[in-house]
């Protein structure tokens, strides 16, 4: 007899098998239609989901469709394993970012944010030259300040009074300590006496749109305060997800029961 827990497994299956096909069809996507560094950047990750979910997903199809109980093995092995990868990397996740916050500048409705403030892993590994240039084309890409310049006659006193993202703030002006002369929001005008302070991200800022303060240290800040919120949120997800395929591994338990008793019950009405 073909046991519910068999058909719930099989819908949670046949449900991840069409995630899985739409993650590597994005992933191709991409490979084919790409633009930039931005989007190049999407394809093996998505590739790699979808693969493993396809294969997972075939697992639990058969196992639980077809009744075998090998399968059935293989499968709750793979769930279990992927349970324990949620699960470190959520740690993980937390003890990375629990460094950093943005400062709070006297007379700005905006914070900013100081690259070294920030935990040395995710300085090393996260913006890092290699995936920097990755980032910043995926910034420029997704034009993040030019809302900001948008309009011109905007005064200083109403530009300082903004809630900047912790992007555009690093990215979309130079940092306030550099003393620099508000023009409007994306254009600013060193001193002639020079910067205000010996600050490499004075010298860095440029007033081209293309360029800006997007190589600055606080631009790179301002990203990690941002991948720490993200990650935040994911976190959330993560713990969601484990929970839910917690639920998944007990249905494929009683699945695999079924099935071992159902092979049971057919030897047995084998016997004369």
């Amino acid at each position: 007899m073909f046991r519910l827990s068999n058909t719930l497994v099989a819908i949670l299956n046949a449900i991840s098998l069409l995630i899985s096909f739409a993650s590597v069809g994005a992933s191709f996507l991409f490979r084919l239609h790409a633009d930039s560094d931005c989007q190049r950047f999407l394809q093996t990750p998505l590739l790699i989901v979808g693969l493993v979910l396809f294969f997972i997903s075939i697992l639990g199809l058969i196992g639980s469709g077809c009744k075998v109980t090998w399968l059935l093995r293989v499968y709750l092995l793979l769930i279990i394993l992927l349970i324990c990868g949620l699960f470190c990397f959520t740690i993980v996740a937390l003890v990375v970012t629990n460094k950093g916050v943005g400062q709070a500048i006297s007379g700005r409705g905006f914070k900013e944010y100081r690259l070294g403030d920030y935990s040395h892993w995710l300085q090393k590994y996260v913006v890092n030259g290699k995936n920097w240039d990755e980032i910043r084309s995926c910034l420029v890409d997704a034009q993040v300040c030019r809302s900001l310049g948008g309009d011109l006659n905007q005064k200083a006193a109403d530009f300082y009074k903004k809630n900047l993202s912790p992007i555009q703030s690093g990215c979309c002006k130079p940092p306030t300590h550099c003393g620099f002369e508000y023009k409007n929001a994306t254009f600013w005008m060193m001193p002639k006496s020079g910067p205000a302070v010996p600050d490499s991200d004075c010298m860095t800022w440029n007033n081209d749109g293309s360029k800006l303060c997007y190589d600055c240290k606080s631009c790179k800040g301002g990203v990690l305060a941002n991948i720490k919120k993200e990650w935040w949120h994911l976190t959330i997800f993560n713990v969601a997800l484990i929970v839910f395929l917690i639920t998944v591994k007990s249905i494929a338990c009683c699945a695999l029961r079924n099935s071992k008793k159902d092979q049971k019950y057919s030897r047995y009405k084998g016997y004369p």
